[in-house]
């Protein structure tokens, strides 16, 4: 791949602009926002959404994600305690965001509480508060469309129920009769766990936290962005009953993650000690990025 413009990099304002982008998409009740106040995208071509979104597709190829593995699950970038790891993320923060101004570990905390606030497992609470850690991908000078965007599979034809899929004609994989077919490498019902997403915050929070979570959590983790099949159904063909069964819970994540922000901040002072002691019964002492 040739040298990337700072355009190429960024093409985002702020990467939350993604999440107002699947807002509109997926409009559903909010608790403090209505849908219609959020940023509104057009087709127009100076849309960076649209911007981000012909990067991603031009780029997120079944080599680029074996190669982003290769790097960054050596986990050899840094180590800190987990609150520091999330008080890092807040390096990302971007005033340009109109939709919110709380910083990144505001925004978890609110999700958080909204999950403890109906009665979840503590497990489900410790997920919405960590599940945007892989952010920090952006952070390690990542791309942003490496980083953030609605995820699916490589290795296979992409699918038309992904968001502008008129871009795929520009990534490479579409004209590769190994990956161009329905199936691709995959078999019928091969199971996800046998099946490349498109690399991002998603999966790499995932390989940080598989050993230590339950599964529910971590399906949570890896396929909060997989829009095409939660929303779509459209890989159906891949999964298995299993995959079926535990997509339940990310339809039980989501709208936690989407639609729990709020003008009003929360607490972190008052709230730190609850959270330091959930995450110290559930992960090791220290993440390593």
């Amino acid at each position: 791949m040739d040298k990337l413009t700072e355009k190429e990099i960024s093409p985002l304002a702020s990467i939350e602009e993604w999440e107002d982008d699947v807002l509109e998409r997926y409009p559903e009740p909010g608790p403090a926002k209505a849908k219609d106040e959020f940023r509104v995208y057009s087709e127009a071509e100076d849309n960076p959404v649209r911007e981000f979104y012909r990067l991603n597709h031009k780029y997120q190829t079944y080599d680029n994600v074996l190669a982003k593995k290769a790097n960054f699950l050596k986990f050899d970038k840094m180590e800190m305690p987990w609150w520091k790891a999330m008080e890092y993320l807040n390096t990302l923060v971007d005033d340009s965001d109109p939709d919110i101004s709380l910083d990144q570990l505001q925004h978890l905390l609110q999700t958080a509480e909204s999950i403890r606030a109906d009665g979840h497992p503590d497990w489900f609470v410790l997920t919405g508060f960590i599940h945007d850690l892989g952010k920090v991908l952006c952070l390690f000078g990542e791309p942003q469309w490496n980083v953030v965007g609605d995820t699916f599979p490589v290795g296979c034809k992409f699918s038309d129920k992904i968001v502008y899929p008129e871009f795929f004609a520009d990534n490479p994989d579409s004209y590769d009769e190994r990956f161009n077919t329905k199936y691709g490498v995959y078999t019928h019902q091969c199971g996800l766990d046998n099946v490349q997403m498109s690399w991002g915050h998603d999966e790499y929070l995932y390989q940080i936290t598989k050993d230590h979570l339950p599964e529910e959590a971590l399906y949570m983790i890896r396929y909060h962005s997989f829009y095409s099949q939660h929303r779509e159904k459209a890989y159906d063909h891949l999964l298995t009953a299993h995959d079926q069964e535990m997509f339940k819970w990310v339809d039980k994540f989501n709208p936690y993650d989407l639609y729990s922000k709020s003008p009003k901040p929360p607490v972190v002072s008052e709230l730190k000690p609850y959270y330091e002691d959930l995450i110290a019964k559930y992960l090791p002492a220290t993440v390593k990025l």
